[in-house]
C-alpha cells in the first residue's frame, strides 16, 4: 500500500483519457506490432525509470509488441481505472494494489491468468502472494512487488540514548521518552492514516471485519483497545503530536530521513528516499524491525504490494500481448533488476540474490515479511479504510472521541458490506 503522490488532477485526467484505450485506439496496423497500454502507479521519480528501461528490453526481444507507458498517481488510479473499465476503455495492463485486485475481478474487469504465459512461473512466487491475487478460485494478477509495514529507526539515535528496538508499544513509549531526554529528538511520530493503524488491530487479535463470521469488528472491545494504544502514541514525552494536515505523510517522512525523529512506521517503498536523507547517507544506520506487539503479544502488519493485471475488455491479440509483457516484467531477471534499482521487495524467492540482499533496506524488510498478515479475502476490504481515514483523523485531532469516531466508522462500513452484522 503506497500513499499516493499528488498530481494536477486536470492534467492527469486529460492524459488518462488519451491513453485509456484498452487497445481500441492504439494505432495498431494489420501488419504491424500490437500496442498495449500499461498504467504504472509507482513513484514517477524513483521507480518509473527502471520500468521504462525494462520496457525497452521487452520491445527489443518482442518485435511484435509495443508498450505505451503511462504513470498514473497512485491515489487516483483506482477510481480512474474503475471509470475507464466501466466504459470499456481501460489500459491493457494495470499495476494494481493487492487490495484492488479482488474488487476489480469481481466486476469482471480483470482477466483470469491461470494457465497463461503471464503465470508460467506460478510455482516460483511466494504462495501467500498468489493467494492474495485470487478471487473465487481464479488468479487475476501476477505479484509484482510486495511490502509490509515495519518500525524503521535511526540506529545512531537509539545507540546514543542507550535503548534497543522496542518489542511492544509500551517499550516504544519508554524508548521515546529516553531518546528525547538523551538526544533532544522525538522518539516516535505516528500516522493518522487507517492503513498505518492496522498493526494496532492485529496486535489485539482483531481486524476491521471478520469475513468468515460476516461481522463488522471495527468497534469491538479488542479494536477499541488497539486504537486506544494508537491514540496514546500522539501524546507523551518523546511522542510527536498528530499531524492532521494534508501534507502529514511528507512531514513525517522528511523528519525521519533528516534525523529529526528517531522512529516511524513505514513501508519499503520509501527505502530509496530513506537513503537520500542526511540521517541515512550511511545506509547501515537504517534500523528495520517488526512493528511492536499489542497486549496479546502478537505483532504484524498488512501484507501489501502490487500485482500486474490484464484488462478483460480488450481483444484477444491485446490480451495475449499483455500476458507476454506481464510474464516478462515479473520474471526472476526483471524482478532482480527492479530490486537492485528501486530497492523494492521481489515477490519470488529466486530474485532474492546475494546482490539484492546486500541492500540493508531489502534485507531488513525481508525478515519482517515473515510476520506480515494477509489481507482479508474480501473484495470490499480496501474500501473499508476510507471511512476510517476520515474518522481517525478527527479522533487524532481531538475533534471527536474514540467511541464516537469508531461508531461513525462502523455505520459507514455497514453500508459498504450490507450483509455483515455489527
Amino acid at each position: 500500500m503506497r500513499r499516493g503522490i499528488a498530481a494536477t488532477a486536470l492534467v492527469a485526467s486529460f492524459a488518462l483519457a488519451a491513453t485509456a484505450c484498452g487497445g481500441s485506439d492504439s494505432g495498431d496496423k494489420a501488419d504491424g506490432p500490437v500496442t498495449i497500454t500499461w498504467w504504472d502507479t509507482s513513484n514517477a521519480t524513483n521507480e518509473a525509470p527502471t520500468y521504462k528501461a525494462l520496457i525497452k528490453d521487452f520491445e527489443a526481444a518482442n518485435k511484435d509488441v509495443k508498450v505505451k507507458y503511462v504513470n498514473v498517481p497512485f491515489d487516483q488510479a483506482q477510481n480512474k481505472f474503475d471509470t475507464a473499465a466501466g466504459a470499456s476503455g481501460a489500459p491493457d495492463v494495470l499495476r494494481s494494489d493487492v487490495g484492488w485486485t479482488p474488487a476489480f475481478a469481481k466486476k469482471g474487469y480483470f482477466l483470469p491468468l491461470d494457465g497463461t504465459e503471464a503465470l508460467a512461473d506460478q510455482a516460483k512466487f511466494k504462495p501467500n502472494l498468489i493467494e492474495q491475487a485470487k478471487y473465487d478460485g481464479k488468479t487475476y494478477g501476477v505479484p509484482f512487488v510486495t511490502d509490509t509495514l515495519a518500525l524503521v529507526y535511526n540506529k545512531q539515535l537509539f545507540e546514543k540514548a542507550g535503548v534497543e528496538a522496542p518489542k511492544t508499544w509500551d517499550d516504544l513509549k519508554t524508548a521515546a521518552a529516553t531518546i528525547k531526554a538523551k538526544t533532544g529528538v522525538d522518539g516516535y511520530w505516528g500516522s493518522t492514516a487507517a492503513y498505518y493503524a492496522q498493526p494496532f488491530l492485529f496486535g489485539e487479535g482483531t481486524d476491521t471485519v471478520d469475513a468468515s463470521a460476516k461481522k463488522i469488528t471495527v468497534n469491538s472491545a479488542a479494536a477499541k483497545k488497539g486504537y486506544g494504544t494508537w491514540l496514546s502514541l500522539f501524546s507523551g514525552k518523546g511522542l510527536h503530536k498528530a499531524d492532521t494536515t494534508a501534507d502529514a505523510y511528507a512531514h513525517i517522512q522528511d523528519a525521519f530521513v533528516n534525523g529529526k525523529v528517531a522512529a516511524i512506521v513505514q513501508g519499503p517503498w520509501e527505502i530509496t528516499n530513506f537513503y537520500k536523507g542526511s540521517a541515512f547517507s550511511d545506509k547501515s544506520n537504517l534500523g528495520i524491525t517488526t512493528v511492536p506487539a499489542g497486549s496479546t503479544g502478537k505483532a504484524g502488519a498488512p501484507t501489501g504490494g502490487h500485482n500486474l493485471s490484464v484488462y478483460a475488455g480488450s481483444d484477444s491479440a491485446h490480451q495475449k500481448a499483455a500476458e507476454k509483457f506481464v510474464g516478462f516484467m515479473t520474471s526472476a531477471k526483471s524482478q532482480t533488476q527492479i530490486a537492485l534499482k528501486n530497492s523494492t521487495l521481489p515477490t519470488r524467492d529466486d530474485a532474492y540474490t546475494a546482490e539484492v540482499k546486500a541492500d540493508p533496506g531489502i534485507a531488513g524488510y525481508q525478515t519482517v515479511l515473515a510476520s506480515a498478515q494477509p489481507r482479508v479475502a474480501l473484495p470490499e476490504y480496501s474500501s473499508l479504510l476510507t471511512p476510517l481515514d476520515t474518522e481517525l483523523l478527527k479522533i487524532a485531532g481531538g475533534k471527536e472521541s474514540l467511541d464516537k469516531g469508531l461508531g461513525n466508522a462502523e455505520t459507514a462500513i455497514a453500508k459498504l458490506v450490507p450483509d455483515f452484522s455489527k
